[in-house]
């Protein structure tokens, strides 16, 4: 089962679903603050029978399993079936549009975040059968990036490629841009994995109002309990109709082309940087006067928490991102061939020559700033996102991928990896690495058993079929509807994933350690 863990202010959970919000978080927006968000950014989505069919399908079954034991070593390039993706024609009934008015939002976060919370918004309103209008990004956030939707992804293929789901406008129509200009725009925050039941309790008010306004899009609608048709939509959202613009798309095909080359290559997303550190409060090997960096820079950032963290407890409990050198270990540990191509997919690493050194050491490892030429990452710079949609492109296409925090870029990825055939994706169970660590480090246990501990917990960690983990009543502790999106997965496999034993659906007491990350720095 894979920890998810807990950062940022704690989410609201299922029971609270249908509770009025108060009043400061319903309300309305007065004609000053609305400007950014209404003037639109750009000028211009019989038993013979059964017989022979209990053949067919052991032969299919078959043929899944020897793809499966294709997989077995870490370092063998991947061979995806040509069946994937597997997308139905008809993913929704037809459509009979009657507007119950229009959706409005604000994504919050990094790209991923608001990657999933546009895929949310989409779904909620399909099922309110209300008229989407392009979002509002994010430019508030740690990043500082004023990258607008259009920035990011094709706005034009958004819009025709979900024309027969969701009405969707770059900006509301002329006399309601005009009424909320002059008036004020009625605006909420939806409550955290909320189902389809807290949506419809809503739908009085968007019909009152006309248009509605969401300032949040963090795990905005639940994981589990939405009817399959509005899951699929949601992957369709996610998979096909978030396109990235050409520029970024191409540098991007660019760097997976040139790391072909010359042969495999693992992204290691190596979230050791100075925001993710300050805000779980993890100083593993940093000096006091950096550990007294991070913490100053921790209470001075609005909406982060503003209390005394033991680094050393965060750590045993694994709520700390891999340090350099303990990712070093695992992937020795693992043993991925030393030749590997390592791309890393992080901003700036905390302290990086120094703190790099272990794993520039053993292997080669590779940025996009070193690959290219300046002139190619030119455009880009200062643009955190555009940065990391470069990263999610080679992330997906890698030979292996494997993520040292619980993000939201390493869950997207590994759910984006799923769907196109289960490429590897290692999901480090960091709260047992830290043990194996340190007890290889004191010489408890030597090489040879810290590295067959380490093989042998993740075995079935790397992005095999499994059934997502449901936690009715605890959104927060359940595996992630984007990690694993099961209902858009081929008939066969999807099927095959309900009589996984080591995923079923758990009820009562969870005593994880870990919740899901409800937070910017997910990134």
């Amino acid at each position: 089962m894979d920890h998810r863990t807990q950062m940022g202010r704690d989410s609201i959970e299922n029971k609270e679903e249908m509770k009025e919000k108060p009043c400061n978080s319903i309300g309305v927006i007065n004609a000053g603050m609305l400007k950014s968000l209404i003037v639109a950014p750009w000028s211009f989505r019989s038993a013979p029978f059964k017989f022979w069919a209990l053949v067919a399908a052991t032969m299919l079954l078959l043929l899944w399993v020897s793809r499966i034991q294709e997989m077995g070593s870490l370092t063998k390039t991947i061979m995806v079936p040509n069946y994937f993706p597997y997308y139905p024609s008809s993913v929704l009934p037809e459509r009979i549009h009657e507007n119950n008015g229009y959706l409005m939002f604000q994504c919050n976060g990094g790209l991923n975040q608001m990657r999933i919370g546009i895929c949310d918004m989409v779904a909620v309103a399909r099922f309110l059968n209300v008229t989407l209008i392009i979002p509002a990004m994010d430019h508030t956030s740690y990043w500082d990036d004023q990258s607008e939707f259009q920035d990011i992804f094709e706005v034009d293929h958004f819009i025709t490629s979900l024309k027969d789901e969701v009405p969707i406008l770059k900006e509301l129509p002329p006399e309601l841009k005009r009424k909320v200009e002059t008036e004020s725009l009625y605006s909420m925050s939806p409550v955290t994995f909320a189902s389809l039941r807290y949506y419809n309790s809503i739908l009085s008010r968007l019909r009152e109002h006309k248009v509605l306004f969401f300032p949040r899009t963090d795990f905005r609608l639940a994981n589990n309990g939405v009817p399959e048709e509005l899951q699929k939509l949601r992957c369709r959202v996610n998979f096909k109709a978030l396109k990235f613009t050409p520029p970024i798309e191409e540098l991007g095909k660019k760097i997976v082309t040139m790391l072909r080359r010359k042969g495999p290559f693992l992204v290691l997303q190596l979230r050791y940087e100075m925001d993710i550190l300050s805000f779980t409060g993890c100083t593993e090997g940093c000096t006091s006067e950096q550990a007294e960096e991070l913490t100053k820079m921790r209470y001075a950032r609005h909406g982060w928490k503003h209390r005394e963290l033991n680094s050393k407890l965060q750590r045993l409990k694994g709520l700390c991102p891999l340090t350099p050198e303990e990712t070093a270990l695992v992937l020795k540990g693992l043993s991925i061939d030393h030749n590997m191509q390592i791309y890393i997919s992080a901003g700036d690493i905390y302290d990086g020559e120094k703190r790099m050194a272990n794993l520039t050491s053993a292997y080669n490892v590779i940025r996009k700033e070193t690959l290219l030429e300046p002139s190619d990452l030119r455009p880009f710079l200062n643009h955190s996102n555009q940065m990391a949609a470069l990263d999610y492109i080679v992330a997906v296409e890698s030979d292996i991928f494997v993520p040292t925090f619980d993000g939201n870029m390493a869950r997207v990825v590994e759910g984006h990896r799923r769907y196109l055939g289960f490429r590897k994706t290692v999901v480090l169970d960091r709260k047992l690495i830290v043990s194996l660590t340190d007890r290889y480090k004191n010489g408890k246990i030597g090489w040879d058993e810290f590295s067959q501990m380490v093989k042998a917990a993740h075995a079935d960690l790397t992005g095999k079929p499994k059934r997502r983990l449901e936690i009715p009543g605890q959104p927060n502790y359940e595996d992630y509807f984007y990690s694993n999106p099961q209902e858009c997965l081929p008939p066969n496999i999807a099927a095959s994933t309900s009589n996984t034993t080591d995923n079923t659906t758990v009820t009562g007491d969870h005593k994880s350690d870990t919740k899901i990350i409800i937070n910017e720095h997910q990134n």
